[in-house]
This record gives C-alpha cells, sequence and structure tokens, in this order.
C-alpha cells in the first residue's frame, strides 16, 4: 500500500485553518486538487475523516482520534528527510572502518583527528584487524571500507592503493645500527630480530622478497602486535623489523631504513564493489587517500 503522505498534509492544514478554501491557498493548490487529496487519503483508509458541508468542515470522531497520529506520521517523515538532508549536505552519520594495527602509530590518527574536527557530531569505529580479517569485515558489512596490506583479488571488492611504506629497523640509539643511514638485508644476521608472525601480511611479503634475493635472516622474537615488537626493541632486545610509521613512535628508538632491496608494503583502501559509500564514510575515505598518499613532511 502507498501511503498518501499529500493527503496528510492536506488533513492537517484543512483541520489547523478549518477550511479548505484557506488550505488550498497556503498549499498553492486548487480546491478540487486538495479535494482529491482528501478523497484519497479516505479511500484507502475506507473511513470518513472529515464531515464538510459548502460552509464548514469538521473532524468526525474517527478523524478526531486520527489526528495526533497524523501528526506525528508527517513529523516523522520529515525529520527522516531533514536527517538525509544533514547527511548529504553536512556529511553527518557514523562510520565503522577496519584497520590493520600498524597505522594507529601516528598516521590514522591524524587523519581522524582531522576529520573529527571538521565533523564533530560524527562517531568514527575502528575495527583493528589483520589483513584478512580487514577483508572480511568490509565483505560481512561490519565496516564500510577497510585499510589493509594486501591488494584483493576478489570479485567483490574494490581496492585503491594508497601508498607504499618501506621496512625499517628499529633498535635502540644506543644500538650499533642506531647511527647508519642505512643497513642491508644481509648485514641484519649478525644481530638479534624481532619480526611479527607468520599470519602477518608484512611477515608474508618480507620473506617473499627476501627469498628472491636469496637471503636468509634469523628472527630471536616472533610477536603478533606492533606494540610488543617496540616494547621489546626498546628494551633492548632486539632490532624489530617493521615498516615505516613515518613518525618517532617510541621515544627510546630511532628507524634505519633497509636496502639491498628496499621492500614495501603496498597499502590499500578497500570496499564493496558496486556500493556507494555514506556521504560521512565517502569523505573520510577520501580524507585518508589523500592524506596518507601525500609525502610525509620532513
Amino acid at each position: 500500500m502507498k501511503y498518501p503522505i499529500d493527503g496528510l498534509e492536506a488533513f492537517i492544514e484543512i483541520v489547523d485553518l478549518g477550511s479548505f478554501n484557506k488550505a488550498a491557498q497556503k498549499m498553492h493548490l486548487t480546491q478540487t486538487a486538495l479535494t482529491r487529496r482528501i478523497q484519497r487519503l479516505e479511500a484507502q483508509l475506507g473511513l470518513r475523516l472529515l464531515d464538510r458541508t459548502t460552509r464548514s468542515v469538521s473532524l468526525t470522531t474517527v478523524g478526531r482520534d486520527f489526528l495526533p497520529e497524523a501528526r506525528q506520521l508527517l513529523e516523522d517523515v520529515q525529520r527522516s528527510f531533514e536527517r538525509l538532508r544533514n547527511m548529504s549536505r553536512l556529511s553527518d552519520g557514523d562510520v565503522v572502518i577496519a584497520s590493520v594495527p600498524s597505522l594507529m602509530f601516528g598516521r590514522l590518527p591524524r587523519v581522524l583527528h582531522s576529520y573529527a574536527l571538521a565533523h564533530p557530531a560524527n562517531r568514527v569505529e575502528v575495527l583493528d584487524r589483520d589483513s584478512s580479517r580487514v577483508l572480511e569485515a568490509v565483505r560481512q558489512r561490519h565496516a564500510q571500507f577497510g585499510l589493509h596490506v594486501h591488494l584483493p583479488n576478489d570479485q567483490d571488492l574494490h581496492h585503491e592503493t594508497v601508498c607504499l611504506d618501506p621496512f625499517v629497523a628499529y633498535c635502540r640509539k644506543d644500538h650499533p645500527l642506531a647511527g647508519r643511514a642505512a643497513v642491508s638485508w644481509a648485514e641484519l644476521a649478525r644481530f638479534e630480530l624481532i619480526t611479527l608472525g607468520g599470519t602477518s601480511g608484512n611477515r608474508q611479503r618480507m620473506e617473499a622478497q627476501l627469498a628472491i634475493a636469496g637471503i636468509d635472516i634469523r628472527t630471536r622474537f616472533v610477536v603478533e602486535y606492533y606494540s610488543t615488537a617496540l616494547g621489546l626493541a626498546s628494551e633492548g632486545l632486539g632490532v624489530a623489523i617493521l615498516v615505516s610509521f613515518g613518525a618517532d613512535v617510541r621515544p627510546a628508538l630511532v628507524q634505519v631504513p633497509l636496502i639491498d632491496p628496499v621492500i614495501h608494503r603496498p597499502l590499500s583502501l578497500v570496499r564493496r564493489r558496486g556500493e556507494t559509500l555514506t556521504p560521512a564514510a565517502q569523505v573520510l575515505y577520501r580524507q585518508i587517500l589523500a592524506q596518507l598518499s601525500a609525502p610525509a613532511a620532513a
């Protein structure tokens, strides 16, 4: 059944103004057009709402009972339309994204900070996931879009490469590597190393590239989280092999570029193919793309 919103508007205006003629003038309708709206509304309800003569109009008992509900229905519709207009005009609304944890060290928080300043009414939920779970969160609609490491081959997902992050060595400021401008992967064989676990997309990419180059490195500590790797490195337990965060993440640590070969991790935005993001999510998506793909400030 189609609900005649225009009929509700006509019904309320007639009651408030007490006249078909006055209501027609206010709504910029002919009296005939206004009458048709009321007739369609009553026909759909199967009930008479108004008693009218050539000189007066009054509510029927049913009409009197229905009037508060009609007002509420119209207010709900108007409120819903206003909310949608604000979503479009002001990019209002909540956003849920999924992200690999490494981005939470400085880079993504900076984007979220500028987004929060521009859209203070919007709530952002960040789901910390490894790359495979980022894809699953987007696919299952737990997140509107995600940031992950691998380039997906899935036909149901659309990806957009944001940037390429180089692998670096994080070590204490008193470590022998701390003063180096760069260090080769082969040289790492002399040091205790800290790397992420086998399910990490970063580790898989690192090992694949080193295998191509014929370089074998030995890991002393294998951990799951970036914060754990950085914590161990801060205590002098080894050199953490991670992607560059583009900023100093721990006061006690320095990052040294890794070369021969230089290995990059591709970072991609991913969303469901063929689906339109909400205005609020679209603004954040574009902001992440613009800020993370821009060269880091010196």
